[in-house]
């Protein structure tokens, strides 16, 4: 998603007030630099100063795209560096851990996990029946 490129109502407001004092006079001057060439001086700096902003923007934005990229990239790579390794070494081997793979003998899998939680709650449901048996 691209950042919003700013517009400012005061540099179009500057700018139609800078058109109406034309309108009365092309020399007006207030004194202390309160003058028609200042106001417009200041205006188009404000003008450059917006523009620089938001071409800053459009670089953010194309590096933000151009960081996704390489990391899809980047992941893409080392994925396939450690299929490579799992492929030569087994994914049993020290190897294959020291590439940043989780060795298959070290592995638990969910399914071991949910029996073995399954198993703990029938023997300590058994165990609670037991106790209240004998207290009876």
């Amino acid at each position: 998603m691209t950042r919003k490129k700013l517009t400012y109502r005061a540099l179009r407001k500057a700018e139609l007030r800078i058109s109406g004092l034309k309108a009365i006079d092309t020399n007006i001057d207030f004194g202390d630099d309160r003058n028609l060439p200042n106001l417009t001086q200041l205006v188009e700096q404000y003008r450059s100063k917006i523009n620089a902003y938001n071409s800053a923007l459009s670089l953010l934005d194309s590096y933000k795209y151009e960081m996704k990229e390489l990391d899809k990239t980047l992941n893409d790579l080392m994925e396939k560096m450690l299929i490579g390794v799992a492929f030569k070494y087994g994914k049993d081997s020290h190897e294959y851990e020291m590439a940043g793979g989780v060795r298959k003998s070290v592995r638990v899998r969910r399914s071991l996990v949910s029996r073995l939680q399954a198993s703990k709650n029938e023997v300590s449901t058994s165990n609670t029946q037991n106790t209240q048996i004998i207290e009876q």
